[in-house]
Parts: structure tokens; sequence; C-alpha cells
């Protein structure tokens, strides 16, 4: 049985989802991203490093500056962050700096997760900010999208970023 919590976490990551798919038609890594606030989208963003020539132009980042600018404060207190991968330690340090309250990913990201793959700082005491964190939402489709984006980049030779 699906609890309230699973019902909006699964909502919110297929939206997430989507807005992967428009960073896949851009030709980016296909990772989407939105912030929520009281069970209503206040930031969305998918990945653009490529097309911003940006390399803080992750999907995290650009949600939550979306978010800042739509609730007009940089501190997103009571929010949480809903993302199709784990969140690098970039992302998570400006998930801090913004004051997240929550954190929901899809895929674990065994090169570069930053919340336990490969270090956890949101377990990390000796930091002035904590968020609770939850992993696996929706798992198997947001690690399908990364698995099929790049299996078909592989098809056609890589000549962009990874």
């Amino acid at each position: 049985m699906v609890s309230p919590d699973d019902s909006i976490d699964i909502e919110m990551m297929r939206e997430a989802l989507t807005l992967a798919r428009q960073a896949w038609d851009a030709g980016e890594v296909p990772v989407g991203a939105v912030v929520v606030k009281d069970g209503e989208i206040v930031g969305r963003g998918f990945n653009a490093p490529i097309s911003r020539h940006d390399p803080t132009a992750h999907a995290e980042v650009m949600a939550l500056r979306d978010a800042a600018r739509n609730l007009g404060n940089y501190r997103l207190v009571g929010c949480s962050l809903y993302v199709t991968l784990e969140p690098c330690t970039m992302c998570m340090g400006a998930i801090f700096h913004a004051r997240i309250s929550r954190v929901v990913y899809g895929a674990s990201d065994q090169k570069t997760g930053a919340c336990g793959s490969i270090v956890d700082l949101s377990a990390e005491a000796r930091l002035n900010h904590h968020a609770e964190v939850t992993g696996g939402i929706l798992a198997a489709e947001c690690g399908g999208m990364l698995s099929d984006f790049f299996a078909q980049r592989r098809g056609k030779g890589n000549s962009g970023a990874n």
C-alpha cells in the first residue's frame, strides 16, 4: 500500500523525470529536479552545463535558483528537493546553503553520489545544516533513463560531454 508520503514522492519524482527528458532532448545528461513547498512545485530545473557553458548548471542548482527567484528568498526553509539522480558534493553544498529540509532522489550515483554512495554529507555531524534524505524513489525509471541516454550516445559516437 502507498502511504501519503510515498504518493507525493512518486508524483514529484515523475515531474522531475519530465524535466530530465527535457535535458535529454537538449543533448544534456538527463537529470531533472523540482523544489516543493507545501505540496506545490516552486522551482524546476534540468541539467544544462553544456548549453549554458556553466559547470554549476546541474538540475538541482537550476531548481534551487528557480525556487529562490519564485519565493523571493535564497533560504528555502520548509522545502523539499526531488531529483532523479543522487546529488553530488557541489549540489549537496548548495542544498545545505539553501536550507532545504528534505532531499528525495531516484537513482544512486556510484561515481559522484554525496548521499551515501561515495560520501554521505547529510550524515556529517560537523556541518551546520542537515537535510533528511530519501533515496530510491522510481530508481529503475530514473536509472533506466540515464542508461538509455548513454547507450544511445555510445551508439552514435561520443563527441560531447560525459
